[in-house]
């Protein structure tokens, strides 16, 4: 018999597997065409954001750990001149939260639209650990608190459990215009890839704020994974997590092409399991984010997230939490 033609018992002829991979090609098929659709047919979301009126921001020169303070001082005025312009406006929500956010330590802010922070916990300039959180689909200054709430717990567990004589940092970036969860923009790479340049200043700023040394870790929830991915080719960050991710447009890790150790979770609760982990080119733009970053195939260090959803990555006392607070301390082979 030929080479190729040979079967044995219990093996199936050739050719009896391919009704099941064109079944499966159908339902990928499928899926993908019921997530364009939902995506396409309800952009409720993203049409309901207001476009609030705001100052344009301060233009300064890129922080230094001596010119810190000022960048501070000049974006909490920024934020409390919005403020003022909301209220006279009505938009009495958005000008109590710009209020609150011009008390902080802002490396940036602008109040236009749905609004862009990144705010600071900790001492930057001293730090020598310093984690920088980015969020995913429906983030803005409306809804701000919630993810910086998330970075209050992650600072919170870093302060209790880093080691005497290392101090640490975190930094909130809503940096961008995040997508809506039913827009068409969160089924593609678009906002991520408009949101890339910036996070790799950013990463410079920190770099040149807290000094060449400083351990940096980039921790990238929901379509937030798809920014880092973005960015991450030669990106000066130390670890790169994907969070809940559902999918980050590469292949592998390998393709990324990062120097940074790149770990995935994804919590037993999280809704993003059921994504179709697939890409497709449809009317001209690529759909779909690929491979699931915690599969074997995809080759990121998977680490343990307990049994949360999709927003309890940070969840005081989870698991997730004490894995996430162990990487940024660089205390990698604690990870669970």
């Amino acid at each position: 018999m030929e080479q190729g033609h040979e079967t044995t018992a219990g093996a199936p002829a050739e050719g009896a597997g391919r009704p099941a991979r064109r079944t499966a090609g159908r339902l990928r098929r499928g899926l993908l065409a019921a997530l364009v659709a939902a995506a396409v047919a309800v952009p409720l979301a993203g049409a309901a954001r207001p476009q609030v009126p705001a100052p344009a921001p301060t233009e300064l020169p890129p922080p230094t750990a001596v010119t810190l303070d000022a960048a501070y001082a000049a974006h909490r005025a920024d934020a409390a001149e919005a403020a003022r312009i909301a209220d006279r406006h009505g938009y009495g929500d958005r000008a109590t939260a710009e209020r609150a956010l011009s008390t902080r330590q802002l490396l940036a802010f602008d109040g236009r639209g749905a609004g862009l922070v990144t705010e600071v916990l900790g001492d930057l300039a001293h730090a020598g650990r310093v984690a920088v959180l980015v969020p995913g689909s429906d983030t803005g200054i409306d809804t701000y608190d919630r993810f910086r709430a998330t970075a209050l717990a992650l600072h919170g567990r870093l302060a209790r459990e880093a080691p005497a004589g290392v101090r640490t940092a975190v930094v909130a970036w809503l940096g961008y215009e995040t997508p809506g969860t039913l827009s068409p923009s969160v089924t593609t790479t678009g906002r991520a890839e408009d949101a890339a340049p910036e996070l790799r200043r950013l990463i410079d700023d920190l770099r040149s704020v807290a000094g060449p040394r400083v351990r940096l870790s980039l921790l990238c929830h929901s379509y937030g994974s798809v920014v880092c991915a973005r960015a991450a080719s030669g990106l000066g960050v130390d670890d790169l997590v994907f969070l809940g991710s559902p999918g980050t447009g590469a292949d592998t890790a390998a393709d990324l092409r990062t120097r940074a150790r790149v770990w995935a979770a994804r919590g037993a609760g999280d809704w993003v399991e059921h994504v179709p982990h697939i890409d497709a080119e449809l009317f001209g733009t690529t759909v779909g984010f690929g491979t699931d970053p915690v599969s074997r195939e995809f080759g990121a260090r998977v680490f343990a997230a307990g049994d949360g959803g999709h927003s309890d990555y940070y969840a005081p006392g989870s698991l997730s939490l004490a894995n996430l607070t162990r990487i940024v301390l660089g205390h990698t082979q604690e990870v669970t």
